[in-house]
């Protein structure tokens, strides 16, 4: 392999005899390197062979901003979510895990807590992924020393959830956004309303359906059976639960799919909280 730009002492970007971008890591792989300089395989604990050589350059962009073992952090734990699952796991997962890893321990640094507002639904509907970021913080206080708290558990199983791959992730993608714009549609004509998509609430609710599309469309739906709350909010909530009704009758004819009793408790919920400050247009 060669040189082609080096990051620190310890990290580099390098090409290999096929022309492919890789980024490689090991003590003083970097250390006075230049263009086209020879690496000595010895020196290379490391390689990241990712999808394209812009990947490959972005990742090092970062790495000239954070510390290197951020990265190592990332790879440990996304090796962990391959033994975990048979999908396939984006290698965008790199860039995206570690950034999101560096700027949660900046954060817990500087005692700048983030609240997840979607932690019992990550929870619920993504448990292993959830596993997989409980996982995650022991890594993370196992080579840092730094306990992060269960938010951030949520947030990294999210990371997992986006970059899970089956081969028609095009597909998927599209699918996943006509599904959330036509329940939108329904939630609009159904209460006669225009949401505000500044709130926070619509960003919630818009969060809270792309991940329900994506279940829906992955065939991932599970329901816990809970009547105690179904039943609650259908008569707490009776006009957004009617709304749900509607939604329901669009997967089914749609998608052939029919909204569990969880998914209409959470839509219920969020529906309200979207619609209750302006009913009318």
């Amino acid at each position: 392999m060669k040189i082609i730009k080096a990051i620190n002492n310890n990290v580099a970007l390098a090409v290999n005899e096929q022309g492919h971008e890789l980024v490689i890591m090991g003590k003083g792989v970097g250390f006075q390197k230049k263009l086209d300089d020879i690496i000595d395989d010895a020196v290379i604990e490391k390689v990241f062979v990712l999808e394209t050589d812009e990947l490959s350059e972005k990742l090092m962009d970062l790495l000239g901003e954070i510390p290197a073992i951020h990265l190592e952090i990332a790879d440990e734990i996304v090796n962990y979510a391959k033994e975990t699952f048979d999908a396939k796991i984006s290698d965008n997962v790199y860039l995206t895990l570690t950034d999101h890893i560096s700027f949660a321990i900046a954060r817990h640094e500087k005692g700048m807590l983030i609240r997840n507002v979607m932690l019992w639904e990550i929870k619920k509907f993504y448990k292993d992924e959830f596993k997989i970021g409980l996982k995650a913080l022991e890594i993370i206080k196992e080579r840092l020393g730094v306990q992060l708290g269960e938010d951030e558990a949520g947030f990294i199983a999210l990371h997992i959830v986006n970059a899970r791959t089956d081969g028609q992730a095009m597909k998927t993608t599209v699918d996943m956004t006509q599904v959330v714009q036509d329940v939108l549609n329904i939630v609009t004509y159904h209460f006669n309303v225009v949401l505000d998509e500044s709130s926070l609430n619509y960003t919630r609710f818009v969060t809270h359906l792309q991940y329900f599309a994506q279940r829906l469309l992955r065939n991932e739906i599970v329901d816990s059976g809970d009547d105690f709350l179904f039943d609650q909010v259908q008569v707490k909530y009776p006009e957004s639960f009617e709304c749900t009704g509607k939604i329901d009758a669009y997967l089914q004819k749609a998608h052939h799919a029919t909204l569990t009793k969880d998914e209409r408790v959470y839509l219920t919920l969020h529906i309200h909280r979207v619609t209750e400050r302006n009913r009318t247009i």
